[in-house]
């Protein structure tokens, strides 16, 4: 019957999520998890232990006397995705096994050299193909994912608009898939999107149902979860709180055509310009060079971070009011620059903040550092695994390799 059908499917990729996402897990706690009784989670097991997916061992220093129960992990080794950032001054890739172990991992600089689909393209499909390459014979890819610095049409992979290298209707996701040739087709989401749910899952937001996640790089992004689920418009294009407008008077301009936009007072170049850094500086290492320089005292960089820090703390006083989160978390440059004015930030919130609003809101710096929005992609290649274990699952490395 169809019903059952879908039934069995929706079980296999819930069982196969919370071991993806905790790992060994034995079957008395998957069945309190999932609600199933044990003989159908026995059933489930076996099937997606059959299809390569799960190991059923004994755990590892349990301490406990007698014989131990057994434990359900993730075939990390055999399954794995693909995953790709592009932020605006590095290239990333890697092979990301079930379980969200990163197994391997390359990484290239990329030039602030303008429209440049074709030379990124190239960079990460040369990266793919060598992680591909080089997995071990029998492994699965079981998809491919990839973050981008910028607004994505949700379902084709098209960067609709990159405002800090000029992107604007540049088929990504396609070209990506076209020049791997694996016969997988890419997903694509926006960076601060994919740094909100990997937060959410692997992060320094895990368990909270309502976070919000910065993302900065050149700009601000902001990836929203609002009971669970990602907050992302009518289009798929919500929560660009970058180009929130919080100084339109003396605003400096900012990329979309506006001014006093959040990006634009908070990003890399409002805080190196306050620093008095010249404009041959740029990229994260000047600006951990900004933070490092306010710890050890020098005025310039610690006006900064004063400044830049009273635009952020009126922009994350907004969002709180906006969407009462769990959970502000901080990710990219924003990271450190939270860091070095994390007084300032509170501050403001203090202020203008509604009390039944901040009570319970917590500020956190990105659990997953600079992997945050890798994580991100690689979580989004899993999703139709997850979604369809046995119907999704492509056919071994070694019967496609040369």
């Amino acid at each position: 019957m169809p019903e059952l059908e879908d039934i069995r499917r929706r079980n296999l990729g819930n069982l196969l999520r919370h071991v993806h996402l905790d790992g060994a897990l034995s079957r008395t706690e998957l069945a309190e998890r999932t609600g199933l009784n044990r003989s159908t989670i026995m059933g489930l097991i076996a099937e997606l232990t059959a299809a390569g997916l799960v190991r059923e061992e004994l755990p590892v220093g349990t301490g406990r006397a007698g014989r131990p129960s057994l434990v359900v992990r993730p075939e990390t080794d055999r399954v794995y995705v693909l995953a790709f950032d592009v932020a605006v001054d590095r290239l990333l890739a890697a092979r990301v096994g079930l379980g969200g172990t990163v197994l391997e991992r390359l990484e290239a600089v990329r030039p602030r050299a303008g429209a440049d689909l074709s030379s990124v393209v190239g960079v990460l499909a040369g990266f793919g193909k060598r992680l591909h390459a080089t997995a071990p014979p029998g492994t699965v890819c079981a998809g491919v994912g990839a973050s981008y610095c910028g607004m994505i049409r949700p379902g084709d992979g098209m960067v609709r608009y990159g405002p800090d290298m000029g992107w604007v209707d540049q088929a990504f996701g396609a070209e990506l898939g076209r020049r791997l040739g694996l016969g997988l087709p890419v997903a694509v989401g926006n960076e601060a999107h994919l740094g909100a749910r990997a937060e959410q899952l692997r992060g320094a937001g895990v368990g909270a149902q309502n976070l919000v996640y910065l993302h900065g790089d050149v700009g601000v992004g902001g990836g929203i979860i609002v009971r669970g689920e990602l907050l992302d418009g009518e289009a798929g294009y919500g929560c660009e709180v970058g180009h929130m407008v919080v100084n339109p008077y003396d605003g400096r301009p900012c990329m979309c055509g506006s001014r006093g936009c959040l990006e634009a007072e908070v990003g890399e170049r409002a805080l190196l310009d306050a620093a008095g850094r010249p404009s041959s500086q740029y990229g994260w290492p000047a600006v951990r060079a900004v933070v490092d320089a306010a710890d050890r005292g020098e005025e310039a960089a610690q006006h900064a971070l004063r400044v830049v820090g009273d635009w952020l703390g009126i922009g994350v006083a907004n969002i709180i009011n906006l969407f009462n989160p769990g959970v502000v978390i901080f990710g990219g440059m924003l990271r450190e620059v939270y860091l070095g004015s994390a007084d300032h930030v509170r501050r403001r919130i203090a202020d203008h903040v509604l009390a039944v609003s901040r009570e319970r809101v917590r500020l956190r710096i990105s659990g997953l550092a600079d992997d945050a929005t890798l994580i991100g992609a690689a979580e989004l290649a899993f999703a139709e695994l997850l979604r369809s274990p046995l119907d999704t699952l492509p056919a071994p490395a070694a019967s496609t390799h040369p």
